[in-house]
């Protein structure tokens, strides 16, 4: 690669790194419309034998790649900030994101992907509200 092409990936890089989970999930939908191409979540191409004494069909509890985000309650001095974390993250008007608020505990978010959900979480515990992930 030359000099210019690593500069061009180096300023990619540090613009996507800018852009919040919503905008690269927005992103994302967008390049997969313009290459008419979808994306697959990456896989691995061959399993780990199984452990002395597990049989390959074992019960193995499989981790949940999406998840529901529930608002389990927001302190009353806490209110108006959450509510702008429910907006942000829902698109909701004003009314339906106080309702949602004063109606905790409630789904925010049915189905997202554990980066998103974990975002999600961050954004309402730096607000100050007690969130939970429950995977789907």
């Amino acid at each position: 690669m030359t000099q210019k092409q690593n500069t061009n990936i180096d300023q990619i890089v540090e613009t996507l790194s800018e852009l919040s989970v919503l905008d690269l999930s927005k992103l994302k939908k967008a390049l997969e419309e313009k290459w008419d191409v979808q994306a697959a979540a990456a896989s691995p191409m061959m399993m780990a034998a199984p452990a002395a004494g597990e049989s390959a069909g074992g019960a193995e509890k499989e981790e949940a790649t999406d998840f529901q985000v529930v608002l389990e309650e927001s302190p009353a001095d806490k209110k108006i900030a959450v509510i702008k974390v429910v907006r942000e993250v829902t698109g909701l008007t004003l009314k339906e994101a106080k309702d949602l608020v004063e109606g905790a505990p409630k789904p925010v978010k049915d189905s997202a992907p554990k980066a998103e959900a974990e975002e999600i979480e961050k954004k309402f515990k730096q607000a100050g509200a007690k969130v939970s992930l429950k995977g789907v």
